[in-house]
């Protein structure tokens, strides 16, 4: 679920971190599409220009007009999606953290978004509104394992991080542990 999860202060506080969109993965899949964008691109300026700016092949043998242009519209849209790619994992979208403070009887769900006014999405509440952490599980082509609460007067909160589901294991210690930590029901099992 997290990347960190920390108790302290005399096991009154339980902090965890989300992790977002700095996935190894992301890394991978923006490297990979800006390689292969710029080759493109690369591809279809050497057609036009006649000149070999690729060191694997020579598209200067390719005739511009229709597969040097479109080589090259390839590789501009490629280009627009890596540039996504690197903002998103630049921004963290989708990171953030969960805090449950005994303490002070609140909850903290915190999670950075895209840039604009909603940028800083932060959920505050309380602890005795809690009802219940619910396991959702759905397995199929498309897999979802994911944990949320339930707090009364509001829809479900995810705490879990979006992409890759977790093991079923992992999920039910997690949601066990916080149920435990909350004084709730766990549901969905």
């Amino acid at each position: 679920m997290t990347a960190s999860t920390t108790i302290n202060k005399g096991d009154r506080l339980l902090h965890q971190n989300v992790l977002g969109s700095r996935r190894f993965s992301n890394y991978c899949w923006a490297t990979i599409v800006t390689l292969g964008a710029s080759g493109f691109l690369l591809a279809g300026i050497s057609s036009y220009l006649k000149v070999n700016l690729l060191i694997v092949s020579d598209p200067t043998q390719l005739v511009f007009v229709p597969q040097g242009l479109v080589m090259g519209l390839y590789g501009t849209a490629g280009l627009l999606l890596a540039t996504y790619l690197w903002l998103v994992i630049l921004l963290d979208v989708g990171g953030g953290y969960n805090e449950f403070n005994q303490e002070t009887g609140t909850i903290k769900i915190f999670r950075w978004g895209f840039p604009g006014k909603n940028r800083r999405i932060q959920i505050d509440s309380r602890i005795e509104d809690v009802q219940s952490v619910l396991v959702d599980v759905k397995e199929g082509l498309n897999p979802r394992r994911a944990l949320y609460l339930r707090i009364k007067g509001r829809r479900d909160i995810p705490l879990t991080r979006v992409g890759q589901p977790l093991s079923l294991t992992e999920l039910e210690t997690e949601g066990a542990n916080l149920a435990r930590f909350l004084g709730v029901s766990l549901e969905g099992l």
